[in-house]
């Protein structure tokens, strides 16, 4: 199914290459060069994706992305990045980027990223009735139609991908998950050396949840196996 996608990359080369690839995908495509500009398109346009620059004239990437999420847009969004430090990739994922690509990328791991936040949506669209009931764990609420979450009655702000990534924890509470198996089933994708990715939601969500998060009660580590969510919080778990 055709999808539409806006590009916000001010490099000619780059922008007519994703472009141009994400066409040849049987996607409706639009692209600008500037982060004035494609803010207001995000926010006006009735878009399925963006993939987004970092290094934007105008509003950079990171403040067009904050913006974006603090007008509540659940709008997926995959940010190119020329930098390559961790610390570069956590902001901009803090920001509520749900996924990033490092400068230079093949075509095909482009093309993969963008099928696999597609396919996510998809999925969280086709959901059936039994898979959207409210989830209660101890203090934790989880209300996966309104993507809404509470911890202690107040409520939790999280991005499209750190809500997908606690539901996915919550669908079997108190099962280890290893990065591998959450990179599939939350991100879609097997590719080996992104495990950093999943760390980085997974101290994201212990920021957010957890009242001590150097000592979490909800989102586990398994050392040498993964993650899980607990089934039964409190001290100890």
């Amino acid at each position: 199914m055709t999808k539409r996608i806006l590009v916000i990359e001010d490099d000619p080369d780059i922008n007519k290459l994703v472009a141009m690839n994400l066409a040849d995908a049987n996607h409706e495509v639009d692209s600008c060069a500037d982060g004035t500009e494609g803010l207001e398109r995000a926010l006006a346009g009735d878009y399925d994706l963006l993939v987004l620059d970092l290094m934007l004239p105008g509003i950079d990437g990171l403040e067009l992305c904050r913006r974006l999420r603090s007008a509540r847009r659940t709008l997926p969004i995959l940010m190119l990045t020329a930098r390559d430090s961790e610390a570069d990739r956590v902001v901009g994922l803090e920001m509520g980027a749900d996924d990033y690509l490092t400068k230079p990328f093949s075509v095909r791991e482009l093309q993969a990223r963008v099928k696999a936040l597609l396919r996510r949506v998809e999925m969280l669209s086709q959901r059936d009735d039994a898979e959207v009931q409210p989830i209660k764990i101890g203090q934790l609420s989880i209300d996966p139609l309104r993507r809404r979450v509470e911890m202690a009655g107040q409520e939790v702000e999280l991005t499209a991908t750190e809500f997908d990534l606690l539901l996915y924890l919550a669908s079997q509470p108190g099962t280890v998950f290893s990065r591998t198996e959450l990179l599939d089933g939350v991100w879609g994708y097997q590719h080996s050396g992104y495990e950093h990715t999943v760390n980085s939601h997974i101290n994201r969500l212990r920021n957010k949840l957890e009242s001590t998060p150097s000592e979490p009660r909800y989102v586990l580590t398994v050392w040498g196996v993964g993650y899980k969510l607990c089934d039964a919080p409190g001290p100890p778990c």
